[in-house]
């Protein structure tokens, strides 16, 4: 076979799947609007539940709930029967995916949660089946067109289901007004993690700034440096920042060197200064493009005066092995 065929079949594939994704518009009615005020007012977990593909798709949006702060966990219908269905409380809703809405699987976990009176959005493309009888909120998936040579391996069926599983989850964020300050507490790690982290999250503070009044002189300077080893002294009068001094500076002043060099005389006068909440992305762009290695930061109310108070340093190590890029 041609290469070239393979990105023609690719392409097909892909463009199918798109104009059948297209669909997923005739979902957002009266039903859609009930189920996410469902999840809002949820008093316990939302419990995710289907088997096959249609599970994959429920464990994946489950784990997107729980990444935004809704309690949520996927629960296999299957294992269900063997005792997990005591993790399902009458507080809680239980979201079952199933594209035909006939799975067999799902008959047990559907009675015990109609039986206990358990909320149950039920999101399958056949309005009669199983699913959608014993739901009280009904979501129909349009029927797709799937993508493959024979047009039965779940394509289209699993990426609109997806789809329908994202657009609940981000209407709800935006209901709860969630944050990337919220969305940093439940996702710490990875790249998602370290692209929310701010100047505040990575800034060194209190003792370990090095930080030296005005009137001091170079070996006060240099022992400052040593022991506090960011390459850096930040010069204060009466607690404002005044200016900087970098090893450089130090090296370069040793052939002028006294015992009462005065610091003043050869510092940066203007520091580069960053607020506390600035993207640490954008501090490692400007350290960059700059060509430094640390950065002053102070606080938002600060940042716009003519006298600013420091409130801690980003090194440039600090950013790189917090995975900042």
């Amino acid at each position: 076979m041609n290469n070239k065929n393979y990105i023609k079949l690719a392409k097909k594939a892909a463009e199918i799947q798109i104009g059948e994704l297209k669909k997923i518009k005739k979902v957002f009615n009266n039903s859609f609007i009930k189920a996410v005020d469902l999840i809002l007012n949820c008093k316990g977990k939302v419990i995710f539940a289907g088997v096959g593909k249609s599970g994959l798709i429920a464990r994946k949006v489950s784990a997107t709930f729980s990444s935004v702060g809704i309690p949520s966990f996927f629960c296999h219908p299957s294992e269900a029967l063997h005792g997990d269905m005591g993790q399902i409380e009458k507080k809680d809703i239980l979201i079952v995916f199933s594209y035909s809405g006939n799975t067999l699987e799902l008959t047990s976990m559907l009675k015990y949660a109609n039986r206990y009176r358990i909320k149950i959005i039920g999101v399958a493309s056949k309005s009669d089946s199983v699913l959608l009888k014993a739901s009280d909120i009904k979501i129909l998936l349009p029927k797709v067109k799937e993508a493959d040579l024979i047009g039965m391996v779940p394509t289209s069926s699993t990426s609109i289901s997806l789809l329908l599983g994202d657009c609940l989850a981000t209407t709800v964020m935006h209901q709860k007004k969630f944050s990337k300050d919220k969305f940093k507490i439940f996702h710490p790690g990875g790249n998602i993690g370290s692209s929310l982290l701010l100047a505040k999250d990575i800034m060194v503070t209190g003792n370990k700034m090095p930080v030296i009044d005005h009137n001091k002189n170079f070996n006060d300077a240099l022992q400052i440096m040593n022991n506090k080893k960011l390459g850096i002294v930040v010069i204060q009068k009466k607690k404002f920042i005044r200016g900087l001094v970098t090893d450089g500076d130090l090296r370069r002043e040793l052939k002028n060197y006294t015992n009462k060099s005065n610091l003043t005389k050869f510092m940066t006068i203007r520091p580069f200064v960053v607020n506390e909440n600035m993207p640490a992305s954008k501090a490692l762009g400007i350290m960059n493009e700059k060509k430094i290695t640390s950065l002053l930061v102070v606080s938002d109310k600060d940042y716009k005066k003519a006298n600013k108070r420091l409130i801690g340093i980003i090194h440039i190590h600090f950013l790189l092995q917090s995975g900042v890029k």
